[in-house]
């Protein structure tokens, strides 16, 4: 599943930001470097231009280190959302292994997917081009077939599995 457009354009628009400040930050560079320059030709002898040199190239190594640091979020967020990718490919292999195993037929497992997905009977039954009744006794079986009694603890089902252990027990 890809970003959204809405995501990619806010990534763009924060993208567009940072390569804004860092062109403002290196123009400052670049001007106080030639201030110093200008300075130390005129009176290298001065405590002020020396302190003025060292904070002009504190600035250049802010920028250095901002742009590797920046590069490596950025870098990391690209990395997250491949794992993200592959997480909710692993879940989706999850649920179909566990609807062979408890023998859904196809339609029960379309209708099941949908339901775990949130969506309602009348979503559903629009989905599928099926009578909402016909829906409502599919979930019927399928809760039969899972031995549970509703859609939270059909859904919880999964949610229990992705957790492995559950909860930590709490120190009285």
């Amino acid at each position: 599943m890809k970003p959204t457009p809405n995501l990619r354009w806010a990534r763009r628009r924060e993208t567009g930001a940072l390569a804004v400040f860092v062109a403002l930050q290196s123009l400052a560079a670049v001007f106080y470097i030639g201030d110093v320059f200008s300075d130390i030709a005129e009176n290298a002898d001065n405590l002020h231009v020396w302190f003025e040199g060292t904070v002009t190239l504190s600035l250049v190594a802010g920028i250095l280190f901002g742009i590797v640091a920046l590069r490596r979020t950025f870098a990391l967020i690209e990395h997250q959302d491949r794992a993200l990718e592959v997480a909710r490919g692993a879940l989706a292999d999850v649920v179909s292994v566990q609807f062979k195993a408890w023998g859904l037929t196809p339609a029960e497992a379309d209708v099941g997917l949908l339901a775990l997905k949130g969506l309602d009977v009348a979503e559903i039954a629009t989905l599928r081009g099926a009578a909402q009744g016909t829906v409502r006794a599919q979930l019927t079986r399928i809760y039969a077939k899972v031995s549970v009694s509703g859609r939270a603890q059909f859904a919880a089902h999964f949610v229990e599995d992705l957790m492995g252990e559950g909860l930590p027990e709490r120190a009285a």
